[in-house]
């Protein structure tokens, strides 16, 4: 695959940028985050963000761009710079309590979506809004171990069960969007923002030679309490 290719080619000189290519989905989350999540953030809402972890996470919340906002978070690792810390499928966070309950990159990483679905479920206010963003074409990836991938029909059927109205699930790549011919896979976007001109170059000459080129698919599900 290319992007296979790509870590093999500059990880021995940049091995920072292969690293950042084996990881998280920066660009195609926030395109997808903007596109169609952006738009339930209001002034003085309370916030909770699971999983936050580092980039790309941390992004969320200065797209959102409101002071006015209560954003907390929760994990399950103490080391990382959470509000609280619990269990995979449990935060010491009372119930319907938060306006806006939102993981992005994270239910892969949950062996039980099912039961971690309705916890995000219970934290969440009646009329708030439960959203979640992961990967829909993205191969395996242990942080520290990777379960699911899933698309609109099991997000749905996950969220309702959770008692949670669906308002929208679509799986779909924001990134790359100019790409003539491409293949669900792999973000090119992390790269580009270490390696710039030569990985663009790179891809050009893929395209004038006509071969498909990996785009990310990811899911976005947002759900009403």
């Amino acid at each position: 695959m290319l992007c296979e290719f790509l870590v093999k080619m500059v990880g021995e000189k940049h091995p920072p940028v292969a690293k950042c290519l084996n990881s998280a989905m920066h660009v195609n989350t926030r395109k997808l985050f903007k596109k169609y999540a952006k738009q339930y953030f209001r002034p003085n809402m309370r916030v909770l963000e699971i999983g936050p972890g580092t980039t790309p996470y941390s992004n969320l919340r200065p797209a959102v761009d409101e002071a006015s906002i209560c954003w907390e978070t929760a994990g399950i690792d103490a080391s990382y710079p959470t509000t609280y810390v619990g269990t995979e499928y449990s935060f010491p966070v009372d119930s319907d309590t938060a306006d806006i309950v939102i993981a992005t990159n994270v239910m892969e990483h949950v062996r039980k979506p099912w039961v971690w679905i309705k916890e995000l479920a219970r934290i969440c206010k009646p009329g708030g809004y439960v959203i979640t963003i992961n990967p829909a074409s993205w191969p395996y990836h242990e942080q520290p171990i990777d379960c699911w991938r899933a698309y609109p029909e099991g997000m749905k059927a996950l969220y309702e069960d959770a008692g949670l109205s669906v308002i929208i699930s679509r799986c779909e790549s924001l990134e790359d969007a100019h790409l003539h011919r491409h293949i669900p896979g792999r973000s090119l976007g992390n790269i580009y923002q270490h390696e710039g001109w030569g990985t663009r170059a790179f891809t050009k000459t893929l395209e004038v030679l006509r071969l498909p080129i990996e785009r990310p698919y990811d899911t976005v599900t947002i759900g009403q309490k």
